[in-house]
């Protein structure tokens, strides 16, 4: 059994990894300038915990002034403990919200009993988070997905809406008037979990509302766990290749110009066919 100092120590490795990444994304997607007013989207799971506490600890050493204000969305969920988050937050000493809306009977009164409510809950709480952001002069909502959501989604699209489509880094939603950032982007859920297990945050559970998760959802956990145990690197490799996109090796005509896509009649015809034919075959010489 490791000693408390060993915990320690591995503790400060996990942390120090942590807002690493985090402080890599930002800095790639320029996720929080100076001035910025961070609403920092809490529900309680371990995702949201880590997310407040590293950029916490990242506002105190960060070269540039930013606010943060924590906010959760209380949807009036039976057995909700109330408590929870005011008590945390303000032991924090941490500027925070509750936003009340009943959105657990909307829910409950349009989904029929035994289906998933997530998606209609995740819309409206979504609404209902980007009103209070515009009507409180907030410029970043962010937002506790990690690397493993990026992964799952992008799965999600793939084989079952044939879409080739993720979760960005950073988001501009439709109307233009909310921008929402990720900064866990480039985190691991497992390196999330460690943290929130030993920072030991009143984690509030995500089942209240008697919704099962969804299980598509839950088939793309499995596999890529089962990858990252039998193939060690190939999440890596897959999300490294979400920020690696070569549009003129897909087929979306809307990406990139194939009907306007002419041989150079410099080039003769030898040179044109070697280049097509390695294209094809870079797959083949990893």
């Amino acid at each position: 059994m490791p000693s408390i100092k060993q915990e320690r120590v591995e503790l400060n490795k996990l942390h120090k990894r942590l807002r690493r990444h985090v402080g890599s994304a930002i800095a790639d997607f320029n996720m929080i300038e100076a001035g910025d007013k961070v609403m920092v989207c809490l529900s309680g799971g371990k995702d949201s915990y880590t997310l407040l506490d590293i950029l916490l600890h990242l506002q105190k050493t960060a070269q540039i002034d930013f606010e943060i204000l924590a906010v959760n969305l209380d949807q009036k969920q039976p057995n909700f403990p109330e408590h929870i988050l005011p008590e945390y937050l303000e032991k924090l000493g941490v500027s925070y919200h509750i936003i009340e809306r009943d959105t657990y009977s909307v829910v409950k009164r349009l989904i029929p009993e035994g289906q998933t409510t997530c998606s209609l809950c995740s819309r409206l709480r979504r609404g209902s988070l980007y009103g209070y952001a515009k009507e409180n002069n907030v410029t970043k909502i962010a937002l506790g997905h990690h690397r493993d959501d990026i992964l799952e989604t992008f799965f999600l699209n793939l084989f079952y809406a044939g879409k080739l489509k993720a979760m960005p880094a950073k988001l501009l939603n439709d109307k233009a008037d909310n921008m929402v950032i990720r900064p866990l982007a480039y985190c691991k859920e497992k390196d999330i979990e460690l943290y929130a297990e030993a920072k030991q945050f009143p984690i509030i559970p995500c089942n209240l509302c008697g919704s099962q998760e969804n299980l598509q959802r839950q088939a793309m956990k499995v596999m890529l766990a089962g990858w990252d145990q039998q193939f060690p690197g190939r999440l890596e490799s897959i999300f490294s290749g979400l920020q690696n996109i070569a549009p003129s090796q897909l087929m979306d005509s809307n990406l990139f110009d194939f009907m306007g896509l002419k041989l150079n009649e410099t080039t003769s015809e030898h040179d044109a066919g070697i280049d097509n034919e390695q294209t094809g075959l870079d797959i083949l010489e990893l």
